[in-house]
């Protein structure tokens, strides 16, 4: 049997860890939820605090079937967790991954988190599992996650029209974003320098 095209792995660096999520992350996936009380945002997946076992529950059996590779985001210094994020719809065919399932703790927004994760996980997906494209997916409502994914780098590729259902039963349009191997060093480039010295409060996202 071939091996996975990507297998869970810490990544580390920015002052973030990146750690494959197991339950053991339950709790303090549950505290990070409850920072801002996440949950209640339409166009979010965050769990409710009596649902994150099922939540990671969940992401679990999709990483055994394949088709998500989910983290606990943790702050380096103090071990916090702080949030989640994951690869779907890894497609190995054709060396392709999507950012998504993506949402941080209400008193780290719009800070260096979401550029440092997704620093690693860029750099993860292109330099070590040989990507030729790194896709991303929100809701066409979620505008902060879409600022977030285009001050990123990636570029819009379009809008699919009812796409997927939210939480509440209505159905969403989706937009669709992507960043290709090409257009991976000039944006690893301009991400770490922004880290170095960022210049002003930066938008959590997807």
């Amino acid at each position: 049997m071939n091996p996975p095209f990507a297998s869970p792995v810490v990544l580390q660096g920015h002052g973030l860890r990146l750690e494959p999520l197991t339950m053991e992350h339950e709790p303090g996936l549950r505290a990070a939820a409850a920072d801002g009380e996440l949950w209640n945002l339409r166009v979010t997946s965050v769990p409710r605090p009596e649902d994150t076992a099922a939540y990671i529950a969940q992401a679990l059996d999709m990483q055994a079937r394949g088709e998500r590779l989910p983290w606990a985001v943790v702050d380096a210094d103090s071990g916090r967790v702080i949030g989640c994020t994951s690869y779907h719809d890894l497609i190995p065919a054709v060396r392709r991954v999507e950012i998504g399932w993506t949402w941080y703790a209400r008193s780290v927004q719009r800070s260096h988190v979401n550029t440092a994760a997704k620093l690693l996980l860029m750099a993860h997906a292109f330099d070590t599992l040989g990507c030729t494209v790194v896709g991303w997916r929100t809701d066409i409502l979620n505008l902060t996650s879409q600022r977030a994914i285009e001050r990123l780098g990636a570029r819009k590729d379009g809008v699919l029209r009812s796409h997927a259902l939210r939480r509440d039963g209505s159905i969403r349009d989706t937009v669709m974003y992507s960043l290709l191997a090409s257009e991976w060093p000039e944006v690893r480039a301009r991400l770490s320098a922004r880290l170095q010295a960022p210049s002003a409060p930066l938008p959590a996202g997807d």
